[in-house]
C-alpha cells in the first residue's frame, strides 16, 4: 500500500489552507498514494491558541469535515485529517480531534488528542492545556488496501509520541502502522523528532506515518518538520526536510509480519 504524508506550512486563514491541502492530496492521489495523511492543525495555526475556538466544529458537520469527506471521495482515497478544532464539553475549550475518511467520503475513526503539549524554555511557552481538553481513548482502525490486506491502523498526535505507552496499547490492539500527524516545534523537533519516531515503530515493530508541519509560519512559529516514513526496523524510507511537499512511500505488509517473527519482541511482554 503507498501512503503520502503530507507535509505544510499552515497559514491562518482556514480557506487558504484548505486549498493548499486539495493541491497536495491531488498530488498524493497522482502519484498513487492509497492513504494520504495530513499533519496536526493543517487548517489552521492561528495567531492565538483562543482562535481555535472560533473555527470548532460540532461532529458531523462543518467545513473542514465538509472538505476532509468530499477530497476523500474526489481521489478515491483514504484521508486521515491531522487535526482539527471539535467542540468539546468543557467551557472555553475545544478537542483536538483526527479523523479518518474512507474513500467513499465516510468517517470511519475519530481520535481525540489525549496528551497536550507543554514546553516553557524561558524564551518559548506552549501550553495546549488551556484551550484544548483532553481526550481519553486510543483508536485503531481497519482499513483494507487494494492488494488484499487488512490494515489496523493506530491514530496519535504530535505530544502523544513521548508516552510509549499509547503505542503499546495501539499495538496490543493490533496496530501494524502507527499514524502520527504533529506540528513539533523547531526546538524540539531537532532534538528528538527522528529518534522517537524510530523508538516507536522500533518497539511495536509496526510501520509509522509521520506528517508535519515544517516551516516559518504566518504566526511566527517554526516547526521542524521532516515528515517521514520509517518501517517496522526503524529505517526511515522516506522523508523531507522543510517545506511544503508530499512524502510518498509504498508499505509492505509482509514486512510486519517478518520483523515480528524474527524479532517476536511484542509476545514477550511481561508488564
Amino acid at each position: 500500500m503507498k501512503v503520502a504524508a503530507i507535509q505544510m506550512v499552515s497559514a491562518v486563514a482556514r480557506e487558504a489552507n484548505l486549498a493548499r491541502a486539495h493541491h497536495l492530496l491531488a498530488q498524493a492521489r497522482e502519484g498513487g498514494a492509497e492513504l494520504a495523511v495530513l499533519p496536526e492543525y493543517f487548517c489552521t495555526m492561528g495567531m492565538r491558541d483562543t482562535d481555535k475556538l472560533e473555527l470548532r466544529e460540532s461532529p458531523d458537520a462543518g467545513m473542514v469535515q465538509g472538505f476532509l469527506a468530499d477530497a476523500a471521495r474526489e481521489f478515491g482515497m483514504w484521508i486521515v485529517g491531522g487535526t482539527l478544532p471539535l467542540e468539546s464539553p468543557e467551557e472555553g475549550h475545544v478537542l483536538n480531534t483526527s479523523l479518518a475518511y474512507s474513500p467513499e467520503g465516510q468517517c470511519v475513526a475519530r481520535y481525540d488528542k489525549i496528551h497536550l503539549f507543554y514546553f516553557d524554555n524561558g524564551r518559548e511557552h506552549y501550553d495546549e492545556r488551556r484551550v484544548i481538553t483532553p481526550g481519553t481513548q486510543p483508536v485503531v482502525f481497519e482499513l483494507p488496501s487494494r492488494d488484499g490486506h487488512a490494515w489496523q491502523v493506530g491514530m496519535s498526535v504530535c505530544y502523544d509520541l513521548r508516552f510509549p505507552e499509547l503505542y503499546r496499547a495501539l499495538s496490543r490492539a493490533g496496530a501494524q502502522l502507527l499514524l502520527v500527524p504533529s506540528a513539533f516545534t523547531w526546538t524540539t523537533g531537532s532534538a528528538h523528532w527522528e529518534v522517537l519516531l524510530r523508538a516507536r515503530a522500533i518497539e511495536n515493530l509496526a510501520w509509522v506515518v509521520a506528517p508535519a508541519q515544517g516551516g516559518e509560519h504566518e504566526n511566527g512559529r517554526r516547526t521542524w518538520g521532516q515528515s517521514l516514513v520509517a518501517d517496522p526496523w526503524g529505517t526511515v524510507q522516506a522523508q523531507q526536510a522543510t517545506g511544503e511537499g508530499v512524502v510518498l512511500c509504498e508499505l509492505d505488509f509482509g514486512h510486519v509480519q517478518s520483523a515480528r517473527q524474527r524479532l517476536p519482541a511484542l509476545s514477550h511482554r511481561v508488564l
